[in-house]
């Protein structure tokens, strides 16, 4: 399958942090083309080995993660319309009018729309307010409360953008969920590459759950896997658009990024900066294989590599990640043919990894 095919069906899959039982069936499936063993744990990791050609070299875990933000039925109202709140990080100030699917509990997807008061009626005040998740409601058509529990929903299902993906100028697309359906597709063509030139290291290519919530579902992977190695594949923010092109120098379109450091800022200490030996071979890699490489650093940003590096004896750590435009939105935009070039430098930094590779920081 080709990139553009296998990110379109993943970009077409309800996923909210998790829920990502559609998104892993359909990363597992392309998964199995190519690797040694796939499996699935019990919290949903999808799990695909590739084994190395010399048992001393060290292991390496690559992950994306599977799910993305979404929302939570938090109220049923008389008039059948329905309370949400956030599941992750979601823009408040793009909600109004918007497209929703919500999960019923036996599995069903019903579409909905976030109401947003007539503009005909709407005072100069309201017009430029930022309206917080619980002053809105999903409308899906019931007019009871009764009616909207007898399609099967209730409080707990999970809600999320209604999928869509639209075909932009040359090779840009955009839809909801490119992060990180992005870094699943990278994995993926990664794994095609990792079958036809075995490196000398065994490597997991791991779709993770959680990261949007929590960013605890790696973190259960990696105990398992015990790697040497954290590769995370996810997006990096794109300064490419008139509001960031004066604080980012990543560009959609010129290729994957080595992201040397993530700091969250709110609300947790924590962050991620790349090993200097990991980052260093992936600049001598990209330059190997021709392929261009980006860098990026940023305060805000935040991925399960943060605590992932914290387990075992503290695994090298390196982040790397595709730009992407308008994050967390419903219209996320990229270009694909930087999803193909980091499923390429991922594959080209494996393969540059042998037995006497240095594990220190420094």
């Amino acid at each position: 399958m080709s990139c553009i095919e296998l990110l379109n069906d993943l970009l077409n899959a309800f996923g909210p942090s998790g829920y990502e039982g559609p998104v892993a069936a359909v990363f597992q499936r392309e998964m199995e083309k190519t690797a040694d063993h796939v499996e699935t744990d019990r919290v949903g990791n999808v799990i695909a080995r590739y084994d190395g050609k010399n048992p001393d070299s060290a292991v390496i875990m690559a992950f994306a993660h599977m799910d993305s933000i979404g929302f939570m039925v938090r109220k049923i109202e008389k008039d059948g319309c329905i309370g949400l709140d956030r599941l992750g990080g979601v823009p408040e100030k793009v909600l109004p009018g918007l497209n929703l699917c919500v999960r019923t509990v036996d599995g069903k997807l019903i579409g909905g729309v976030i109401g947003s008061k007539s503009h005909h009626t709407v005072s100069e005040e309201e017009k430029y307010r930022v309206h917080k998740i619980t002053e809105l409601y999903l409308d899906i058509g019931t007019v009871s409360a009764a009616q909207t529990r007898g399609l099967g929903i209730e409080v707990g299902c999970p809600a999320a953008y209604r999928p869509f993906t639209q075909q932009l100028a040359g090779d840009f697309i955009s839809g909801a969920f490119i992060d990180n359906r992005g870094g699943l597709t990278a994995l993926a063509m990664a794994g095609g590459l990792l079958r036809a030139n075995r490196p000398a290291s065994t490597v997991y290519l791991v779709g993770t759950v959680w990261e949007e919530f929590n960013l605890r579902g790696a973190v259960l992977a990696a105990r398992r896997i015990r790697p040497d190695i954290s590769i995370s594949l996810d997006a990096a923010l794109a300064g490419d658009t008139r509001d960031l092109e004066n604080r980012y120098e990543t560009a959609c379109g010129k290729g994957p990024v080595l992201i040397h450091y993530t700091f969250h800022g709110r609300g947790t200490l924590n962050g991620t900066l790349s090993h200097d030996g990991l980052a260093r071979l992936t600049v001598a890699a990209a330059g190997e294989a021709r392929l261009p490489l980006q860098h990026f650093a940023g305060i805000g940003v935040l991925t399960d590599s943060a605590y992932v590096q914290l387990e075992g004896e503290g695994p090298a750590a390196l982040e790397l990640g595709f730009p992407v435009r308008y994050t967390h939105t419903p219209a996320e935009v990229v270009n694909v043919s930087d999803i193909l070039r980091l499923g390429q430098l991922l594959a080209a930094v494996t393969e540059r990894i042998g037995p006497g590779f240095d594990l220190n920081r420094y």
